[in-house]
């Protein structure tokens, strides 16, 4: 069965997704007429409006920037970056930055048709989403569509990733130097600690789940800002090589043309599901905002892939590179990334890495399941929508026991099939948050 998950994900994010996610994407680059360059003040400025017109939302544009960021920045800006080192080595980092700029002109879009396209649910509240936006932006008779993308939808936002490599992390850092073989029974029981943790936010709503995001998501980038810093100070030296190794890998002549293309699909494919635009989970936060403006929320919205498959994923890749790294075979997640650490801070690297970890896990599988509860909600009807986190919760005991290349192969797959009803609607409404972001420049000329 893994064989098989693994085979399928890789013939499914392969061309098609990258075809999807980076030519869609680079459409919608050079169609806003390269809006992140352009306009990245604006993305500042508008973290900084508090006014929020829309009575109706739930959240704050900056709390829906931090849950969308506690979201994205988890395990896969460390687990992600090790598994494209480890199979397709640093030229893989060139790709990611170029998924990253593309990644914020398609979130600019993303967030902007959210605002634009709100529905409601069942019970009447206004709600955002990939599922909003194609049947109230394309059309009823486009609800197949929608309950396409809330399937998967369901299971992409499951967070399978971050329980199963906390537990790896554990096993690294704590059992096996202490002579402790890790069994099946230890990583149930991890399992269901770091399940009830999680239940204490997830069972609270969104607004709890916003209140920890906005609180945990400064805090957890400053320390891995300072820790990565420090290393990169202790390895100043290694720092020129370590940049010509991206670039040099990224464009390698002895890797030939096939060679590239393949660093290039690895590299884009971590980076568009680390940062997921495209995939349409930011989207139902955004579309939860109060922000009465969509085109503000799309510029707030165009920071996060700049945040977590830019600078997070980047500090990851010079930590690891600086210390030495080389690419080796088969698929490695956080133990590469943990004894990169430990090399580089004798006796406290690791653990200081996985103090962060901690929050970098906990803080996408509080904001994870409030996607899977708008799917569900959407398919079911939102009273219905409360017993998905149950579901979830239990799905994170399970992960704690499952191999990694069947986690990384189920994720990947669902977050393709996400990708692809979300993307299509975004080219079809295109036109029409560009005419909304040509009347919003028109009338606050002003702003930076």
């Amino acid at each position: 069965m893994r064989d098989f998950i693994t085979q399928a994900s890789d013939l499914i994010c392969g061309y098609p997704l990258f075809i999807v996610l980076i030519g869609g994407g680079l459409f919608l680059f050079f169609y806003s007429r390269m809006v992140p360059f352009r306009y990245f003040g604006r993305s500042i400025e508008a973290l900084r409006v508090k006014e929020e017109g829309n009575s109706d939302g739930q959240i704050s544009s900056w709390q829906a920037l931090c849950s969308a960021i506690a979201a994205t920045i988890g395990m896969g800006n460390i687990a992600g970056v090790a598994i494209a080192l480890s199979i397709g080595g640093p030229g893989a980092i060139f790709w990611m930055w170029v998924s990253t700029v593309v990644g914020m002109a398609t979130k600019f879009f993303e967030g902007t048709l959210a605002s634009m396209y709100r529905g409601r649910d069942s019970e009447g509240n206004l709600q955002g989403g990939p599922m909003y936006m194609i049947t109230e932006g394309l059309g009823k008779k486009w609800r197949p569509m929608a309950i396409f993308f809330s399937v998967f939808g369901c299971i992409g936002t499951l967070c399978l990733m971050q329980p199963n490599q906390l537990v790896e992390a554990i096993d690294t850092v704590f059992l096996i130097p202490n002579g402790i073989d890790p069994t099946f029974s230890t990583h149930l029981i991890m399992g269901v600690i770091i399940t009830i943790i999680t239940a204490i936010v997830v069972l609270g709503g969104i607004e709890r789940i916003a209140a920890m995001a906005s609180k945990l998501v400064p805090l957890m980038i400053v320390m891995y800002f300072l820790l990565v810093g420090y290393i990169l100070i202790l390895n100043y030296a290694a720092i020129p090589s370590v940049f010509a190794s991206i670039f040099e890998g990224a464009f390698s002549i002895k890797a030939g043309i096939g060679g590239i293309i393949g660093i290039a699909l690895l590299g884009a494919r971590r980076a568009a599901l680390i940062n997921e635009a495209g995939t349409g989970t930011a989207s139902m936060m955004h579309g939860s905002s109060r922000n009465s403006e969509p085109v503000r929320e799309g510029f707030v919205a165009m920071i996060a892939p700049l945040t977590d498959s830019g600078l997070v994923c980047t500090l990851t890749s010079l930590a690891i590179l600086s210390t030495g790294y080389t690419a080796g075979e088969g698929m490695k997640g956080l133990q590469i990334a943990i004894d990169a650490f430990g090399k580089a801070i004798p006796g406290v690297g690791e653990y200081l890495l996985l103090a962060i970890l901690f929050i970098f896990a906990f803080s996408t599988m509080f904001s994870y399941s409030y996607y899977g509860m708008k799917c569900t909600s959407f398919l079911f009807g939102a009273k219905y929508g409360k017993y998905y986190n149950y579901f979830y919760l239990a799905l994170l005991i399970v992960a704690s026991v499952m191999s990694l290349p069947t986690v990384v192969g189920i994720i990947d797959m669902a977050y393709a099939f996400m990708a692809f009803p979300t993307m299509y609607t975004l080219l079809r409404l295109a036109p029409k948050a560009k005419a909304a972001l040509a009347k919003y420049i028109a009338e606050n000329p002003k702003r930076k």
